[in-house]
């Protein structure tokens, strides 16, 4: 880009602000109706729910206001580029995408948009497109490099489905070639492909791997979404719900940004809510296994004792694991619940067991809904917890960005 293409650019920023999501909205009605065909690999629920359209005028907007040095959201765009090998996307897909976004931009802006201006965000996208593919070459490459891993989708069998509260579901996922299957860090997903016979389309989701590493398959935990019709937002896993031990359903290899850091002897304070839990039970388990004398936090939140999932299983390692210190929040407690040190009455409020969380250099994990993740970082960070030192994952498009 030259110059004049950068100011160009960056004399849109206002409009952006102002109407990135209006643009947006129309640019994915635009590129579906051309390519319908492309509703097969794009989130419905998030299309329906305004995630996917926020997420990107947040990233366009983002991409406009550093222009002059891109180079400043390469965290954010390898976050992107793993969630797109996850998903398979292919540099083709990219010319689809700039043709239509450059189109709705002229469409929705009208006079404003000149030719000029169209010519710059021309230039911009493509040395986005160019950025992101060469990025997810990489990815791509030093996956399938990886013993027993693959690109693109491979199917499994549900070999086991096992009810871990009255909303959660685990799914036990075995290779159906019985080839080997590659490792994974402790918090990474997998993304799920299945048929939605009401949207009568495929459907990709992202879903954490909720244990250790097991060499023979993979283990899911799928919370069942309710109150859908007619929001496609919980097809997904109302469809999970509905399948069978002995069903197929096609994954991506495991990916994700989101996961504990290798060999690291520091404490372990891990914050979740709700299903929020899934990835973190990877991590307490891979690190009980690993380091026996680590300090280690299990906080979770829940609405009340029916829906808290694993809590059997938790209990069972804070038995053998003398390192390991537990703190459980209902919203809403019965008869028999004993309220104490280990279960407390209300939302998570790490004010009420700082005194356990407070640890020289330890690294804080927070999963959970968008709220959720940003009170417990405000309340770290209240607690002059090193924002360094917390890593957090929202489900879905990410909308937030605390550090």
């Amino acid at each position: 880009m030259n110059p004049l293409q950068k100011e160009l650019i960056k004399a849109t920023i206002p409009i952006l602000r102002a109407s990135g999501e209006d643009l947006t909205n129309y640019f994915y009605s635009r590129m579906f109706k051309h390519h319908p065909e492309l509703r097969n690999m794009f989130n419905m629920g998030n299309q329906a729910n305004g995630k996917q359209r926020s997420a990107l005028a947040n990233a366009v907007l983002a991409y406009a206001e550093n222009i002059e040095d891109p180079s400043v959201l390469i965290g954010v765009l390898k976050g992107i580029g793993t969630k797109h090998r996850s998903l398979n996307i292919q540099p083709e897909q990219y010319k689809i995408v700039g043709t239509h976004l450059i189109a709705s931009i002229g469409e929705v802006a009208g006079e404003a948009a000149t030719t000029e201006i169209l010519e710059a965000w021309t230039a911009a996208f493509h040395e986005l497109a160019e950025i992101m593919i060469d990025l997810e070459k990489d990815l791509y490459k030093e996956n399938i490099a990886k013993p027993g891993s693959w690109n693109g989708w491979r199917k499994f069998v549900i070999k086991k489905i096992v009810e871990e509260s009255t909303e959660i579901k685990s799914f036990y996922l075995y290779p159906e070639d019985g080839k080997e299957i590659t490792n994974f860090h402790p918090g990474q997903f997998i993304s799920v492909q299945v048929f939605v016979p009401e949207l009568n389309l495929l459907q990709p989701r992202q879903y954490s791997l909720s244990s250790n590493f097991n060499p023979e398959y993979y283990r899911i935990s799928v919370k069942k979404e309710t109150g859908i019709s007619p929001n496609p937002n919980g097809l997904v896993s109302n469809t999970m719900h509905s399948k069978s031990e002995g069903d197929i359903i096609s994954i991506s290899s495991p990916a994700g940004l989101f996961h504990l850091e290798k060999d690291s002897e520091n404490p372990l304070v891990l914050i979740s809510g709700g299903v929020g839990l899934t990835p973190m039970l990877s991590m307490l388990e891979t690190n009980l296994n690993s380091f026996q004398n680590k300090k280690t936090i299990w906080i979770h939140g829940c609405r009340n004792e029916s829906v808290h999932a694993f809590k059997d299983q938790i209990s069972a390692l804070k038995n053998e694991a003398n390192n390991l210190e537990t703190f459980t929040f209902y919203d809403a407690v019965t008869p028999e619940n004993t309220i104490s040190n280990e279960i407390i009455h209300g939302r998570v409020d790490l004010h009420k067991c700082k005194d356990s969380i407070l640890l020289e250099e330890a690294r804080y994990y927070i999963c959970g809904p968008e709220m959720f993740i940003k009170t417990q970082y405000e309340a770290l960070i209240n607690l002059n917890v090193n924002q360094e030192n917390i890593f957090y994952e929202e489900f879905g498009p990410q909308l937030i960005n605390l550090n």
